[in-house]
């Protein structure tokens, strides 16, 4: 399966089953485009008026080599590999911990529902906590890292019990020879200097949730009286991040309807300092004024192309910030069952309610058809968790033909729930924004192979 695009004046040529990616002269590109469809001498005769006949024979001959080196219109060999995943022994190696459902925040997106999850407001226990960690050693068989997000809500309202279920975390290590990676998402309210401290010690990677200019992100990320959130957070955020050597950390954030011409939010957290942004679209019911429309798809994808652009622009200019839907490694990628299955919700990760429920992961929790089990007793609805096994990129129709179905591994299931009510359908305008940024991170490869290449000439 072969796909090419042309994006900032390169001529793209993807190789979908093997991952390699080939930048061509625009004589290859018309080649190839036809190479399946006709034979040598059609194909010569359709060009012969756009190019010379040499130039047509050399581009032959490229294509022959880059065929036989199996980089370009390769098999797929990985819908023969595709194991049973339901015959593999599942071993849970990742939890979202529900420290609070409650938050001092009224986002008016949030699918938390201001972090009550479609029911009550409550703190996790450290009980609760305690037997979360119990229940993730004995699920996890030979894993030796594990991962333990605390998530909300706000999970600064339980700060008390995180602080103490790291520790408890920390001795278990010892224990059992397990390595436990700590990471914590906040909205920034409650932060404070120790706080920071401890974070900079104990967690391996900490999300704040900042939207980019102030007027967006106050119109979204209000407190309950209406007031915004922006001038209090942000000087947190830029102390938090400049503490952690720009590393290990993401300033997040949510566009929707009311600024598609979400790049300058990009930007402006890139132009206070921030070196690793991610600005995602919302995913919301259509009926919400807010919400990402099918007519609004042709005009984020302009707008992906001109941060990608930029972005260009400023690594050229020793101005380089990481955004997270650009950043693809070409080289070794995810593993093969990563690629065909994507995060593991349902299997090796779950998320954790206050009072110690499991569920798929952090966007099912509260809804009762996919309640498996809890952490004293385990997962009980092993058919919720059979499913999931089988919940990959060949299960699901949309995926088979498209080029990206490596790099997002089928798409987010809680949203393909949400929309057709089938966790292997997919959310269809995710999918067109996740080609066109796909797209856009090759193209980005491209230039900075492109600028390495003119630096030693």
């Amino acid at each position: 399966m072969i796909h090419q695009y042309k994006n900032n004046g390169y001529n793209i040529v993807m190789d979908v089953n093997s991952g390699a990616i080939h930048v061509v002269d625009d004589v290859v590109y018309d080649v190839i485009e036809r190479y399946q469809s006709a034979d040598r001498e059609t194909i010569t005769r359709e060009l012969s008026a756009l190019y010379p006949r040499a130039d047509i024979d050399e581009a032959f001959e490229e294509i022959g080599q880059l065929i036989e080196e199996e980089t370009l219109f390769t098999e797929d060999i990985y819908k023969n590999y595709v194991m049973d995943f339901k015959q593999r022994k599942t071993v849970v190696k990742a939890l979202c911990l529900h420290i609070a459902h409650d938050c001092n925040l009224a986002c008016k997106y949030c699918f938390a529902e201001e972090g009550e999850y479609h029911g009550r407001r409550a703190i996790m226990s450290w009980e609760v906590g305690k037997q979360a960690l119990d229940f993730l050693i004995a699920s996890s068989g030979n894993r030796r890292n594990l991962e333990v997000d605390f998530f909300g809500g706000e999970p600064l309202m339980n700060w008390d019990v995180v602080k103490r279920l790291v520790a408890y975390g920390r001795e278990q290590e010892k224990i059992h020879d397990k390595n436990f990676r700590f990471t914590l998402t906040t909205n920034g309210v409650l932060l404070n200097d120790e706080i920071m401290e401890f974070c900079n010690k104990e967690m391996a990677n900490v999300v704040l949730s900042v939207d980019g200019r102030p007027e967006v992100h106050d119109r979204m990320r209000p407190f309950r009286n209406g007031r915004g959130s922006y001038d209090l957070v942000m000087p947190k955020f830029e102390k938090f991040a400049e503490s952690r050597g720009q590393n290990r950390y993401y300033v997040r954030g949510t566009f929707t309807h009311y600024n598609l011409d979400f790049s300058q939010d990009v930007l402006s957290l890139a132009d206070r300092g921030f070196k690793q942004i991610s600005v995602e679209p919302v995913v919301a019911p259509p009926d919400e004024p807010y919400a990402i429309r099918e007519e609004d798809v042709p005009v984020l994808c302009e707008e992906y192309d001109r941060l990608a652009q930029e972005i260009v622009k400023r690594n050229r200019e020793g101005r380089h910030f990481n955004f997270f839907h650009f950043m693809i490694d070409l080289e070794g990628g995810p593993c093969v069952a990563k690629r065909l299955s994507g995060c593991g919700s349902g299997t090796e990760y779950l998320a954790v309610t206050p009072w110690g429920d499991l569920y798929p992961c952090h966007q099912f929790v509260g809804q009762d058809e996919f309640l498996m089990g809890n952490v004293w007793d385990g997962v009980k609805r092993t058919d919720i968790r059979d499913e999931f096994k089988l919940c990959n990129v060949y299960a699901k129709d949309k995926c088979r033909e498209c080029f990206a179905r490596f790099y997002c591994s089928g798409g987010c299931a809680a949203n393909a729930w949400n929309f057709h009510h089938s966790i292997t359908d997919a959310y269809d305008i995710g999918c067109e924004l996740m080609r066109k940024r796909v797209e856009c991170a090759i193209m980005i490869k491209a230039a900075e192979a492109d600028q390495g290449g003119q630096e030693e000439a």
